[in-house]
């Protein structure tokens, strides 16, 4: 499995805080690989995403003998974040929600207004320069320079980097975009 994002660690006293005011959501989480940080670190995570062969993935992993996980931290929403004319995240809040790695621009003003005030957001994604360097090219899936930046600038932005990361002697550049922004109160 791979590492959780780094991003975690470094705001993980903001994470417990926002945990405070209701469970945090790994929107499109996959196999969970940064919901199971905050889990491990006893913070409740809801588990969203449309595979669901992925969240029985998150469920093993929950239920393996010596992970730590508290099952009592975890919740798995089954939920199709694309499907037309709906808006999966409506009446919902959260103390936080991470997006690592998706991008569906619908959902943005819905993640938005489902975090409760002083809770966070850490979103991170493909920016239009990724097409250059690999996968993924559709500019669908690649925000466009700033944007990241424009949907949460009226919160209080903790952390912003827009820019190549990795290491291009091995093959491995991306280019993302963060932010970790707080919800004003």
């Amino acid at each position: 499995m791979l590492e959780h994002s780094c991003l975690l660690e470094k705001y993980l006293k903001e994470l417990a805080h926002s945990a405070e005011l209701g469970p945090l959501l790994d929107l499109a989480c996959g196999t969970g690989r940064n919901g199971l940080y905050l889990v491990d670190n006893t913070i409740p995570v809801v588990f969203a995403d449309a595979d669901e062969a992925a969240l029985s993935q998150v469920r093993a992993t929950i239920s393996g003998a010596g992970c730590g996980a508290d099952n009592t931290l975890v919740q798995l929403w089954p939920v199709n974040l694309e499907k037309n004319n709906v808006n999966p995240l409506a009446n919902s809040r959260f103390g936080g929600i991470l997006v690592f790695r998706y991008l569906h621009r619908p959902l943005m003003e819905s993640i938005r207004q489902a975090v409760l005030p002083g809770g966070i957001v850490i979103y991170e994604t493909f920016t239009v320069d990724q097409a250059e360097l690999g996968r993924p090219k559709n500019p669908d899936y690649l925000l466009r320079h700033d944007e990241l930046r424009d949907y949460f600038i009226d919160w209080n932005v903790l952390h912003y980097f827009e820019g190549v990361q990795g290491q291009p002697e091995l093959g491995s550049q991306q280019a993302i975009a963060q932010v970790v922004a707080i919800k004003p109160a």
